[in-house]
């Protein structure tokens, strides 16, 4: 095998990719970063001869994986979420308390190390604005086509739009010209992997995608770590005593946000005059499913109970909060945060 890092670095490389797959003595396997790909400058793609797989950083259960948690226990809890039986009190607080160090950390590989190694949350922060810093250098070194303080103010921007829909007016120094001047620099730090959109649709049905509104959208950090990093130090004991409130409960969302991302679901929410929102609606088993994230204890649902109500007729609904597994009286399946990592189907086929 042939391994080419930072294809980026010499466009001509992906071009030359179609001849050593037809030569066939080898596989050749190639990776680099979005923000450095610079498309215009590659002569000729090896179409037929390439596949592209997007890569993430690690997703909970990865985070798991890396924490050392076996793989019978992963496999209890699954099984558990399958059934739809509640998970005893060590489950339901260790991998609770899991979730809260997922938010925490992420799951950027060198963040991960650091925790893994030394289980310090301040050497987290510190590499965590590593990559921060990295990520404004990059902006300056790649952005091509679009102003570089723009796609700044952007990423900046991104911890105080969350928990509803993107307004470029909020962004940080914002000069009243809107998408003509910003539009273009949010679509490059989407392309870069540094966020991605959830994008509105005008009515729950399927297929969601005849029903999506491109210019209505939410925004979320890709890696939920890097987004804790992004705010304040009291961010970080707040999670860890389980107040998962902080910011709104924003940090909560995002992290499922991320999870149902690299299940390969297209990120689609329902908002309708501003009064009806529901965090979250996809297609799960060909069945619309409308999706809410509470970080706290709280009860009610009204929007969750509008979608599922005779008007629109949604027929099954998930909340995901700090409780344990049950079924309530109105038919909502209520899980804990965690379970999102499990709601799309894994190779055994496996749906919540």
């Amino acid at each position: 095998m042939i391994f080419l890092d930072e294809i980026q670095s010499c466009p001509g490389a992906r071009t030359a990719i179609r001849f050593m797959v037809r030569d066939g003595r080898f596989d050749i396997v190639a990776s680099g970063s979005l923000l450095g790909l610079n498309h215009k400058e590659v002569s000729s793609y090896p179409a037929g001869d390439e596949s592209t797989v997007d890569m993430y950083s690690l997703d909970f259960e990865e985070f798991l994986w890396a924490l050392g948690v076996s793989d019978g226990l992963i496999a209890d809890v699954r099984g558990r979420l399958s059934r739809k039986e509640q998970l005893n009190t060590f489950l339901l607080d260790r991998f609770d308390e899991y979730f809260r160090w997922y938010m925490i950390v992420g799951g950027m590989p060198a963040v991960v190390e650091e925790f893994v190694g030394s289980h310090d949350f301040g050497r987290v922060r510190q590499t965590q604005k590593r990559i921060l810093d990295a990520y404004k250098a990059d902006i300056s070194k790649y952005a091509k086509g679009v102003s570089k303080s723009r796609a700044r103010d952007c990423l900046l921007s991104v911890p105080e739009q969350m928990g509803g829909r993107f307004r470029y007016k909020d962004v940080e120094g914002i000069d009243g010209s809107g998408y003509s001047a910003y539009g273009d620099s949010l679509n490059w730090l989407t392309d870069a992997g540094i966020i991605f959109k959830c994008v509105n649709v005008s009515g729950p049905t399927l297929p969601l995608s005849f029903n999506v509104k491109y210019n209505v959208f939410k925004v979320f950090m890709s890696d939920p770590g890097i987004l804790t990093a992004m705010m304040e130090k009291d961010t970080v004991p707040a999670l860890l005593r389980g107040d998962s409130l902080v910011n709104g409960g924003v940090v909560a969302e995002n992290a499922v946000a991320g999870e149902l991302v690299r299940k390969g679901t297209q990120m689609t929410y329902f908002e309708r005059k501003g009064r009806l929102e529901v965090d979250f609606v996809m297609g799960i088993g060909a069945t619309v499913t409308a999706v809410e994230v509470k970080s706290g204890n709280n009860a009610k649902s009204k929007s969750l109970d509008s979608l599922m109500s005779d008007k629109y007729g949604v027929p099954r609904g998930i909340k995901l909060e700090r409780t344990n597994v049950h079924i309530d009286e109105k038919g909502v399946e209520h899980y804990p945060l965690f379970a999102a990592a499990f709601i799309f189907p894994d190779d055994s086929g496996y749906v919540l």
